[in-house]
């Protein structure tokens, strides 16, 4: 499942996520599940053809990752592996950052770093000009429906309905709607 929430140079996707690291650091060996945010770069495309033609729109580069992830054999809801990528270097998140408010309520920390997007680029290192004073509002706006979506998301992965491994799971494999 992939929910991609748009606003004027940026948007937000979520989408829920198995993963098996091949190469895990460790204390994070074994499978994960979860749901996976992006705050990602929007590129509008040119018309394809008269000015009534729809629009391409690209989902570009991330700007930062955060991973809602539990091991595939904790509790469901223990959020064991939850962490978040303040640093990606072009299309590559940098080292997993584990927050104890973060793991311990993972969509009070999402709602309150949401509403604060100028926050989130300065720690992340992001220039504010990449974004426009329309993607502050409305993410600011939005941040309850998308933490809402994240928490539907959840409750597929630990129902067992989302987040599962892939029909022909090899030994490192990744299973998610589309990040």
């Amino acid at each position: 499942m992939l929910y991609v929430f748009g606003f004027d140079r940026i948007g937000v996707a979520v989408s829920d996520i198995y993963f098996l690291d091949p190469d895990p650091i460790k204390g994070q060996e074994g499978a994960e599940r979860g749901v996976r945010l992006e705050l990602r770069k929007l590129d509008p495309g040119e018309l394809k053809g008269s000015i009534y033609s729809a629009r391409p729109i690209t989902v570009e580069r991330p700007l930062w990752r955060v991973d809602l992830l539990e091991s595939v054999n904790s509790t469901p809801g223990s959020f064991d592996r939850t962490h978040h990528h303040p640093g990606i270097d072009g299309w590559e998140p940098g080292r997993r950052v584990f927050d104890k408010e973060l793991s311990g309520e993972p969509l009070k920390w999402l709602s309150s770093r949401l509403a604060d997007l100028e926050g989130v680029l300065d720690e992340v290192g992001v220039d504010r000009g990449e974004v426009s004073p329309a993607d502050v509002a409305g993410l600011r706006e939005r941040a309850q429906e998308i933490v809402e979506t994240v928490a539907r998301l959840l409750d597929g992965v630990h129902s067992g309905a989302l987040a599962t491994p892939p029909d022909d799971a090899p030994a490192t494999s990744v299973r998610a709607s589309w990040l």
